[in-house]
């Protein structure tokens, strides 16, 4: 079957097959109803196993080929020589230059990042909560792609769904730890609607990062993952409504042959 994805036009490039899914067009039930790939998840087990097959055959490709990191908001970038099928070392970024292996990250309202250097063949995907976008990962993403011959001024990056400025407020205490780093973060603050609370653009904050690392061209796909329920999993909308878990979506990305 034929699934329902977002692409960007920056992505649109020779040799290049990307994908940012959303929840639409899967077999799970319940509060994961749809697409759900995340193994970490509470969901059925074969529900979970049989929605990741059905994103690897959106590009035409068996499960095996399908590689994702047991993230850990880290800024660890993985090199993928072969497709890690089940297996989920511990990172939040997947690299490759072989065609046909799936580059992908989870997210349910973190920032999920495809990049792609269509001269040198190098593709990955990273996902960046405020965890991993604080401590590096999109600069440790870039860097590995340069060290395989990508050049970080031929990368292009888009960021996929993931909770929009609107939809994310925060207590002081988390700007704190921001402008403990850099007092230019306060940029990516807006006043909320108490006095002690703000609202975090994590999208903004990511697309800097990958700026300051050197990319190109980047941008946001500008869809909020917290505001649209029949399209997207959100923790924070999971919290809101008092429901014990929640669905996790692919993004994608992969080097045709």
């Amino acid at each position: 079957m034929t699934l329902p994805v977002l692409t960007s036009p920056l992505l649109d490039l020779p040799g290049i097959r990307h994908a940012f899914f959303t929840r639409q067009g899967g077999v799970s039930a319940g509060i994961y109803a749809g697409l759900n790939v995340g193994r970490g998840s509470s969901d059925e087990p074969a529900d979970v196993a049989e929605n990741r097959r059905r994103a690897a055959a959106h590009f035409g490709l068996e499960v095996q080929a399908l590689s994702t990191c047991y993230q850990i908001h880290s800024a660890t970038a993985l090199t993928a020589d072969q497709g890690w099928g089940d297996e989920r070392p511990q990172g939040d970024a997947v690299v490759t230059g072989v065609p046909d292996l799936i580059c992908g990250a989870l997210a349910a309202d973190c920032a999920p990042i495809l990049l792609a250097d269509p001269e040198a063949r190098i593709v990955a995907s990273a996902h960046a909560g405020w965890k991993g976008a604080l401590s590096g990962i999109a600069e440790a993403t870039v860097a590995r792609m340069a060290q395989m011959g990508a050049a970080p001024e031929r990368i292009v990056a888009v960021v996929g769904p993931c909770i929009g400025p609107a939809s994310y407020e925060v207590g002081e205490e988390f700007e704190a730890r921001f402008l403990e780093v850099s007092p230019d973060h306060r940029a990516f603050f807006q006043p909320g609607k108490a006095l002690d609370k703000r609202q975090f653009d994590l999208p903004g904050f990511v697309l800097s990062r990958l700026k300051s690392a050197g990319v190109g061209n980047c941008d946001w796909i500008g869809r909020d993952t917290c505001a649209e329920p029949d399209h997207f999993y959100s923790n924070r909308r999971a919290f809101q409504r008092g429901e014990p878990d929640f669905g996790r979506l692919l993004s994608a990305i992969c080097l045709a042959p």
